[in-house]
């Protein structure tokens, strides 16, 4: 199981990370260069919202119990991924990188640049 802490820190130290609360004082959401690729409700902390490659999360969500169509996200391109269940701290980090990744590599080609200079 992975606790809010490690998972916030985790995200914290990749190349052009912010937090905030669009939604509310309670969803802690994470974005690169401005767009969201993590987020969860801190109070809970019962999963995590990352977004997925279409085809990989369909794989994911029949392998594990712990992993379902993202909540209140679009159903296709997000998961939930629940952090007590049979989803493997292991995972549920590679899956955070999947997230942080894809949505770098959807960004313009001018702030792929700008993030690649950052320190």
């Amino acid at each position: 199981m992975i606790n809010i802490e490690a998972y916030r820190e985790y995200c914290l130290k990749k190349k052009g990370v912010t937090e905030g609360f669009p939604f509310d004082e309670n969803v802690l959401v994470f974005k690169v260069m401005n767009k969201m690729f993590a987020l969860t409700d801190i109070n809970e902390f019962e999963y995590i919202n990352l977004k997925c490659d279409p085809e990989r999360a369909i794989l994911l969500r029949e392998e594990f119990s712990g992993i379902l169509p993202g909540y209140h996200m679009s159903k296709n391109n997000w998961n939930s991924v629940y952090t007590n269940s049979d989803v493997a701290p292991k995972l549920v980090y590679e899956l955070i990188d999947h997230s942080y990744n894809m949505v770098v590599k959807s960004l313009p080609k001018k702030i792929q640049k700008e993030l690649e200079e950052m320190e």
